[in-house]
């Protein structure tokens, strides 16, 4: 059996953090849905960037370009329109895990990060307009996001939140999250509304490479994940999570993101690995499935107790590393990334319009 089968088997879930028109014409997508045992699929704007560099959606841009669609409104146009293939691909996954699983991710623009109102509008737009019950509307869990991750959830809309970074982070969006659904509750609608909460790892090792011995590298990343799933192990069996749960509600999955290994020493596959745990999501890009299929291994599931992540958090302090002011400094700085992304994107897509026009 290969890796992917059984870390599937082992209760998590394995999502694909790519998508582009030509993966979806192709069959590749879902080549990885009946091989590599992928249940779902995440986007940002650095893939489509990626992929409209390509020329793959020439045609599409001439065309929409034709009926005056111009800048983030003909982003969306091609991005809703591949996202909903996507949706209905997993489809089958989603029906048959009741919700649970078969999810597709579309964010907001990022440059709404620190603008609750915006946001809100925005992604109940997104939404809307999508038209598909299992596509995640991503918002950041900034301080200006997370109110608006409360009111879209108490609307109704499935929220992906990114950019999360550290256990106390995660907390906040759960927080954001339960809210919510206790407000639909209150009111009488159906509590029942999906959501993820995506912590991204790899960035911690990054951050503090040039700072810390060499006993200490590719060690924050796992460490923060290890305390942020304690988190979420308790939570879920807090009073007011199963509540809610036996209310009708839905759990808000535990999701890993950015699992692509930056350091070329260490293994291709340390954040699958290292990450393992039933009833989360993992998240990752092509090389990355590819690797873990094949040659990853699965191990024992990550214990709910932390596994020792203190005694680690604690001698990365003692080498001077303020976890919880990096945490800060990474959503702010992932923040700023996902601008420029986007900033990118937007001069690509104007740059191909231009010329194609």
């Amino acid at each position: 059996m290969k890796a992917t089968q059984s870390l599937h088997e082992h209760g998590q879930s394995l999502w694909l953090d790519n998508i582009t028109r030509g993966m979806l014409d192709s069959g590749r997508i879902q080549h990885y849905i009946d091989n590599y045992a992928v249940t779902g699929l995440t986007s940002n704007p650095s893939i489509f960037d990626k992929a409209i560099s390509s020329g793959a959606y020439d045609d599409a841009i001439r065309a929409k370009s034709a009926a005056g669609l111009s800048g983030e409104d003909l982003f969306f146009e091609l991005a809703v329109e591949d996202l909903r293939r996507a949706a209905d691909l997993f489809l089958p996954v989603h029906e048959r895990t009741d919700g649970i699983d078969g999810w597709v991710s579309l964010e907001v623009s990022p440059l709404l990060a620190y603008d609750t109102a915006r946001t809100i509008e925005a992604a109940k737009a997104l939404h809307a307009r999508a038209g598909r019950r299992n596509l995640f509307i991503k918002i950041p869990g900034t301080a200006e996001g997370l109110p608006a991750i409360t009111e879209c959830i108490a609307s109704g809309v499935p929220v992906n939140v990114t950019l999360l970074f550290s256990a106390d982070h995660y907390r906040a969006a759960a927080d954001a999250y339960l809210t919510g659904v206790e407000r639909r509750a209150e009111r009488g609608l159906d509590p029942a509304v999906g959501s993820v909460a995506s912590v991204f790892m790899s960035r911690w090792d990054v951050a503090v490479a040039e700072q810390t011995p060499q006993d200490l590298h590719d060690r924050l990343g796992l460490a923060v994940g290890q305390d942020t799933y304690r988190a979420y192990r308790t939570l879920l069996d807090s009073d007011r999570a199963q509540r809610l749960e036996n209310a009708g509600a839905r759990t808000q999955r535990l999701l890993w993101a950015s699992t692509r290994t930056k350091d070329p020493a260490a293994s291709d596959t340390l954040y699958v690995r290292g990450l393992a745990a039933p009833f989360t999501v993992n998240t990752m890009p092509d090389a990355t499935l590819e690797a873990f299929y094949d040659h990853g291994e699965v191990g024992e599931p990550m214990p709910a107790d932390g596994n020792g992540c203190d005694e680690v958090l604690a001698r990365f302090a003692g080498a001077g590393v303020d976890v919880g002011a990096l945490a800060t400094r990474l959503q702010s700085d992932g923040a700023a990334s996902f601008v420029a992304s986007w900033n990118d994107l937007m001069a690509r897509i104007s740059a191909q319009r231009a010329a194609l026009v």
